[in-house]
């Protein structure tokens, strides 16, 4: 916990007694405990935002999904009180992270802060990347880089040991999303590294990062428009030369930012994550080698049992809104506590058991691990192939993969609103 107990944000935790921060510490180390905690005290519950701000904890998975599809909630920081001054969460993280003045709007402009009409439009624009059609065709390519990477996994090893999130989990996604989206191969370490720079929360290292992420997308997309390809970059800038309207600079540049970002960061957990979780469940992994065909209900349980993504952006409501007999006045946030609604027992039996065949073969999803409602998770179809080829592909490989260490001594990033590993170190045998 070192490294957010020097954070700037920590200052904050205990100051108003009766209403838990998302930096402290139990529920950093243990979200899933502490949230239900939370969720056994009603549906919706007080507490404080990384920054201070009062936000209304929604833990429930009905409560949940009702709020994510409720169009009365906006993820506009503008629709947040004080909003009109500047003086939102998200201009205070900003200011706080020490993120220069001119570089804010690339945050601040993003799919994941739009509401419709804006959020419409941008989502239609790159929507047409990640189509059941488009995902399927892409899965040949997937497989060949599961299985190259697996191939190599031998050569990274010390004393027999492999960190399977750097050399795997990590590598797989990244080379996906750079593939989709257009990021030349010798530019996604570089990716990576940025990316990182996101975890710790130390504006030290966010401000040089987050600047020269912008300036590379730029850069990029200049040598791009001289020789355009069939990418989603391409296609991006083949929008905005068309019709400035439909797309301006500042969506072009974000929209390359939160596609790279988010199409790797999350997938590269849902992978570390799930592989320790059938390491340390010897029966469901039993299960899931007897029966590929269980994969794509397992990578759904796997995203309700550990997802790494536990908490939404937040949501203001834009009047006063009613919540299981809670009134959420105009302006206040709200955060859906995806951990909390992910096991609830009101709506999962058991909901602490990981079982791989607790979703419904060819049913809709039963969980809220990629969001619900007009924010559904873009990229969702192609985490789930990702997962399903990631695993697949590891234990065809390596039958006999196992931990190298203790379950206890795995060590976790400190990230609040996420669930990841800092390493999963293995012996392939």
């Amino acid at each position: 916990m070192t490294e957010l107990a020097d954070s700037p944000f920590s200052e904050h935790v205990g100051k108003h007694p009766g209403e838990p921060n998302v930096m402290e510490p139990a529920l950093l180390t243990d979200p899933f405990t502490g949230y239900g905690e939370l969720r056994e005290q009603g549906p919706v519950v007080r507490g404080r935002f990384a920054d201070d701000t009062p936000v209304w904890f929604i833990t429930r998975f009905e409560e949940a999904r009702e709020v994510l599809r409720d169009h009365r909630f906006a993820n506009a920081p503008a629709f947040a009180a004080g909003g009109g001054n500047g003086d939102t969460p998200s201009d205070r993280l900003m200011e706080i992270m020490g993120l220069p003045e001119h570089y804010r709007v690339y945050l601040a402009n993003t799919i994941l802060t739009m509401d419709a009409p804006d959020h419409t439009r941008i989502r239609r624009l790159v929507s047409r990347a990640f189509t059941a059609r488009k995902i399927t065709d892409l899965r040949p390519r997937v497989e060949d880089i599961a299985d190259d990477l697996l191939r190599r996994l031998p050569e990274h090893a010390e004393d027999g040991v492999v960190d399977l999130i750097k050399h795997y989990a990590y590598p797989l996604p990244i080379t996906v999303i750079c593939e989709l989206v257009g990021i030349p191969e010798e530019d996604r370490l570089q990716w990576r590294d940025w990316g990182s720079a996101f975890v710790p929360l130390q504006p030290d290292r966010l401000s040089e990062a987050f600047p020269a992420m912008i300036e590379h997308i730029h850069a990029l997309i200049r040598e791009r428009r001289a020789a355009l390809t069939d990418d989603l970059l391409s296609e991006l800038i083949r929008v905005h030369d068309d019709d400035g309207g439909r797309l301006s600079d500042v969506e072009m540049v974000t929209m390359v930012l939160t596609l790279v970002l988010a199409g790797h960061e999350t997938t590269a957990h849902l992978i570390g994550n799930g592989t320790a979780a059938l390491l340390t469940h010897p029966d469901q992994l039993r299960l899931l080698k007897s029966d590929p065909e269980l994969l794509p209900r397992a990578v759904h349980e796997l995203m309700r049992w550990c997802g790494p993504v536990q908490m939404t952006q937040l949501r203001y409501a834009t009047e006063d809104v009613e919540v299981a007999g809670v009134q959420i006045k105009q302006g206040e946030a709200v955060l859906a506590m995806l951990v909390a609604a992910n096991h609830d027992p009101r709506h999962f039996a058991d909901p602490a058991r990981l079982d791989l065949t607790r979703q419904p073969a060819g049913r809709a999803e039963n969980h809220v691990g990629f969001g619900h409602g007009m924010h559904y998770c873009l990229g969702a179809s192609l985490a789930r192939q990702e997962g399903e080829v990631a695993f697949g592909n590891l234990f065809a490989h390596y039958p006999d993969v196992s931990l190298a260490v203790e379950p206890d001594a795995l060590q976790r990033v400190p990230l609040p609103g996420n669930w990841r590993l800092a390493a999963l170190p293995v012996r392939l045998h």
